[in-house]
């Protein structure tokens, strides 16, 4: 039977997922929300683009389109923040929908979003489904597949992930949050209000070093700007030199003044070369590297429609990439 998927978000991850879901056998689509005047009302195949009426219309009462629509899985993808959605994954769990989100902090909470994370277990298990933050980073390149590469490991001394991506193939909302087109100085105000960063390398760091047993003195997050030396353009900026053409990030996890897990990430218009890479120095020492780099956009929203068979036989409660059951392309039934 195929499974039914509610979309709570239509932003270009949601509306990537919406596409996956309509080309894929084994889905069907419940219902969709979005709080974007422009999208509420119309038919879900105009909003996302696939070239044909959906006969499913958006709108903005979610708790209202889950009781008349009772869908097997939903789909969250409306921001990074997890205090910003925690009233969305009430109305979800409220319903008792199971939930697969793209949200960045859900992924494996740390700090400040420990208490919500406890809440959300609490919820889900009252109402006995699971409920999963994953994605392309956090979720696969920078912790599930390391912690993945060292279950053939007698010994790890430390893992290095490098993360370099030539954002121009990127979204416009992943080209701004990475500082594009801006001075040095509004880069530095936007990291110091938090609305540049990449969101998930503390999450990341500490699901690897859980995995592994591994008590963390810290975990530090370090952001610099990349600068242009030339202009380089994407198909929605262009950059001059000397301006901001996106970041590097590092997320570390210390223990006695040593770094044991080092998460390195550029990002930025014009990157000569994407890849991603694992170095895990242990026995047997482990170098992988996948040339051209996994799509982020691409890779997000395929890792969340992978997900949704595997979270419907989860155990109730929060789940991470660490303890769910691995997910590979599906392909329907």
């Amino acid at each position: 039977m195929a499974i039914s998927v509610f979309f709570y978000g239509l932003g270009p991850i949601g509306a990537a997922v919406a596409r996956q879901i309509v080309s894929r056998k084994g889905f069907t689509i419940a219902g969709a929300v979005d709080i974007d005047p422009a999208k509420i009302g119309r038919d879900l195949g105009d909003v996302v683009g696939v070239g044909r009426k959906l006969r499913v219309r958006v709108t903005n009462d979610a708790a209202g389109e889950l009781k008349r629509t009772k869908p097997d899985v939903a789909v969250l993808c409306t921001s990074s923040s997890l205090k910003q959605v925690m009233p969305q994954i009430e109305i979800l769990l409220k319903a008792k929908v199971p939930i697969v989100s793209t949200t960045e902090e859900l992924s494996y909470p740390v700090g400040k979003n420990r208490a919500l994370a406890k809440k959300i277990d609490a919820l889900a298990k009252r109402a006995k489904v699971a409920v999963l933050g994953t994605g392309v980073n956090p979720g696969f390149v920078m912790d599930a597949l390391p912690i993945a590469l060292t279950g053939v490991c007698e010994r790890v001394d430390s893992v290095r992930i490098d993360r370099v991506q030539d954002a121009r193939v990127r979204r416009l909302p992943f080209q701004q949050k990475i500082g594009s087109g801006l001075t040095k100085e509004q880069f530095q105000k936007k990291v110091d209000d938090q609305t540049v960063r990449h969101v998930g390398l503390a999450e990341s760091v500490t699901m690897i070093a859980d995995a592994f047993g591994w008590k963390l003195d810290k975990v530090t997050d370090e952001i610099k700007p990349k600068i242009a030396d030339r202009t380089v353009e994407s198909e929605f900026l262009a950059v001059d030199a000397g301006y901001v053409c996106g970041i590097v990030q590092d997320g570390i996890g210390w223990k006695n003044g040593k770094a044991l897990i080092t998460l390195h990430m550029e990002a930025y218009l014009g990157a000569p070369e994407s890849f991603d890479s694992v170095v895990v120095e242990g026995v047997p020492r482990i170098e992988q590297k996948i040339s051209g780099g996994v799509h982020g956009d691409v890779a997000t929203a395929s890792i969340t429609v992978n997900s949704i068979p595997k979270i419907l036989s989860a155990q109730p409660g929060l789940r991470t990439m660490r303890d769910m059951a691995l997910p590979s392309w599906y392909g329907g039934k």
